[in-house]
Formats: C-alpha cells, structure tokens, sequence
C-alpha cells in the first residue's frame, strides 16, 4: 500500500485535513504533520531562527509550531525511517487560483514534497462546505497517481468547486490566471488607539480565460494547473541580454 504524507496551512485541526485523511485512508497508509495553527499566507518559507517541536496528538495526527514547509521537511527528512510516495496538502478552505499560487502555504508544503522528490499534490475546495466532494477528487487523483508522469520538480495544483459530487462537470487541465492589483490595506486602531493595517482582499480577475483556473472553477470543473519550480521568464532572457549588452 503507498504511503502518503498529509499536511495543509489552515492548522492541524482543520475540517480539510480531516476530510482529506478519512477520503484517502481507504486508499493508503497515511502520515499527517500540520502546523499547530492556522498558518495560511505563508508560502514557502522555513523556519530557521529556532528548533521545531514535533507533537503527537491524540487522533495520531502530529502537529509542527513552524510553517506548512517545515511540517513537509520534517515529515520527509524527520523522525521516520519510511519516506513517503506522494505528498498531498489540503484541503484548503478556499480557492488557490491564479496569483493566489506565490502566497498559499497549501501550495508551498506540496512544492517543499517536490524539492525533497517527492510526488506532490496541493488541494484546495473553493468555499467551504463539500470537503466530501474534495475529497472524493483526491482519492480519484491517488488512484492514478502511479500512471501519471511529471518532469523534475513540479506539481499538480487541484482546485475543486465548492458543490456536491453529483454537480461537478468533470476535470480540467488548466492554466494559471492572473488576478487585479490587490486593495489598499484597511486601516484600524488598536485599543491604546495606535493605527494599525490588515491586509486587504485580493484583487479582481484580470485574466480568466477560457483556458484557466479561473474560468474551469466558474464553469463548475475541477481545475488541475501544473506547476513547476523554475520562476525564470525564458522568453524574456534574450530582451534582457540585449539592455544588458546596450549597456557596455
């Protein structure tokens, strides 16, 4: 049977991550390590300032006081002589759509699996009511998973609509859309009376194509991105090497 290493950003108490553990538990010998609170936001960013505490809970689930990535690291590279088949985040409460991507810890524990050459698929329910139809994809998705092939360093990005199983239109493959410049933050006072700034909603969809993330999430399709770690715009190294040669 594969083993499967879990884990999510929204905390390792999270409805998702109980979904997603009792969809795949049929399926394969499970190992869950999630942060021990809601670290949503936090990319793919490691702790290095201080040593981590791995802490067992009663339900067998194990929770990390760092990011998504650490919990990854550690699952990997930890306590545990098995390495896992495949590394599986989610299920995220809310969409990882477009630009949303370069900030979803979600997105960030599944990228640290393929770092460390693992197999990596990061889930997310767009809302935040049919976890069960989230993960029914998943099980769908690990079912295959041996038959699919994928280049170094690169993962599969799944976005489910937050509707019942039988709603769902099917699957696609999709690319990434691209989102509006976010708001402005939004300014509060503390009680001493000191101003203050929370983070403001993303921006609106600047391109969701037919092709997209975006537009497949509308359409009622599961939305499957392939993402790769390499952030170099190819297409633009020969523009660059040319101002650069203007230059001397």
């Amino acid at each position: 049977m594969r083993r499967l290493l879990l884990s999510n950003d929204d905390g390792v108490h999270a409805p998702g991550l109980r979904a997603l553990h009792d969809a795949l538990l049929p399926h394969a010998r499970l190992r869950v390590v999630a942060p021990d609170r809601d670290k949503s936001g936090a990319s793919n960013s490691l702790t290095l300032s201080r040593p981590l505490a791995l802490a067992s809970l009663d339900n067998g689930f194990y929770s990390v006081d760092g990011t998504p990535a650490d919990c990854v690291y550690l699952g990997v590279n930890g306590v545990w002589d098995e390495r896992p088949d495949l590394v599986i985040s989610g299920i995220n409460h809310g969409g990882n759509l477009g630009d949303d991507v370069l900030y979803s810890g979600t997105v960030a524990a599944a990228m640290e699996g393929r770092n460390l050459g693992m197999a990596a698929i990061a889930m997310s329910l767009v809302g935040s009511r049919h976890f069960e139809t989230a993960g029914r994809v998943a099980a769908s998705l690990v079912g295959a998973a041996e038959q699919l092939s994928l280049p170094p360093r690169s993962l599969l990005n799944v976005n489910v609509p937050d509707l019942p199983w039988s709603e769902i239109q099917g699957f696609r493959v999709t690319r990434l859309g691209y989102r509006g410049p976010a708001a402005r933050p939004l300014e509060v006072r503390d009680p001493r009376g000191r101003l203050r700034y929370w983070i403001a909603a993303v921006g609106e969809n600047a391109d969701d194509g037919p092709d997209t993330d975006f537009a497949a999430i509308e359409a009622g399709h599961v939305s499957i991105t392939p993402l790769q770690t390499d952030l170099t715009r190819h297409a633009a190294r020969d523009d660059v090497q040319d101002w650069l040669d203007a230059l001397t």
